[in-house]
């Protein structure tokens, strides 16, 4: 299994944890490295489960903790009380959050990123590695031909 980002080999991943190599765990390794958007587990479970019926959801959660652990996929919390994952990726990118609808906007800014170095370096640092996600509410339009 193969990701644009990166290639590993999910078997031994899995011996590593001292996990059979099934079927099921590879259905939910692509339908996590191939979602779009944020999914949480449940949503994996749903789409794994369409492609075969005996993925379960403790299967689901094994493979999401296999995928975390080796820094595969990485969890987001944004505020709505449930983990979502995204694969890793070489392109960085932030995350604006609609608090109404939940939409998850990935966005990318260089003056932000300079920013973040700036400020990284003032304080006397190397910036490693960072995330930033923004929560917000979509302005209402007052010009009534909008």
């Amino acid at each position: 299994m193969s990701n644009s980002a990166f290639d590993f080999d999910f078997e031994a991943l899995c011996q590593k944890k001292g996990l059979k190599m099934t079927d099921q765990r590879r259905i939910v390794a692509q339908v996590l490295l191939g979602a779009q958007g944020h999914p949480d587990v449940e949503e994996v479970y749903a789409m794994a489960s369409k492609l075969d019926a005996k993925v379960s959801l403790a299967t689901v959660y094994r493979t999401v903790r296999i995928l975390e652990d080796a820094g595969i996929i990485q969890k987001h919390s944004f505020g709505d009380g449930r983990a979502r994952y995204e694969a890793v990726s070489d392109d960085h990118h932030d995350h604006l959050i609609d608090i109404d609808t939940r939409e998850v906007i990935e966005f990318y800014n260089p003056k932000l990123e300079a920013l973040k170095q700036e400020i990284a370096a003032k304080y006397g640092y190397t910036l490693i590695d960072h995330r930033l996600d923004l929560y917000g509410r979509r302005k209402k339009h007052t010009d009534p031909e909008c």
